[in-house]
Formats: C-alpha cells, structure tokens, sequence
C-alpha cells in the first residue's frame, strides 16, 4: 500500500509541470492570434531597446517613461 501512495504522488510530481507548461503554451497561443494594439506595440518595442541597453532598475523607469511618452 505504501509503495502505491508514493507512485501516485511521484507521477503527479512529474506530471503538475507538464500541466502548468501546456496551459501557458495555449494561452499564449491565444494571444498570439490578436493583433498588438498600438500601445502594446510600443511598450513591446521600448521592452525590446531597454533589454539591449541592459538597463535595470531607476535606469530602466526613466528609459520607459521616456520611451512611452514619446509619439
């Protein structure tokens, strides 16, 4: 008996990730079929240069405040 408790419990383990995994993959899935609305596209882009500035913290803040405010 013990033995079946400790099975069942190992392949949840294993399993619960595998879960979690594909619900995020059809979520985003979801949300790749809608188009970016012009916003969503400028934060994406100002995301984008900020990573490649490799800004971090207060730097990165004012980076996209600045970014965002732009027209």
């Amino acid at each position: 008996m013990p033995r079946r408790i400790v099975l069942v419990l190992t392949l949840f383990a294993l399993a619960t990730p595998v879960l979690a995994d594909n619900s995020q993959q059809s979520k985003d899935a979801t949300q790749a079929d809608k188009p970016l609305t012009a916003q969503q596209q400028k934060m994406r882009d100002c995301n984008v240069e900020a990573k490649s500035k490799s800004l971090k913290g207060d730097e990165r803040k004012k980076f996209m405040s600045t970014c965002l405010s732009k027209s």
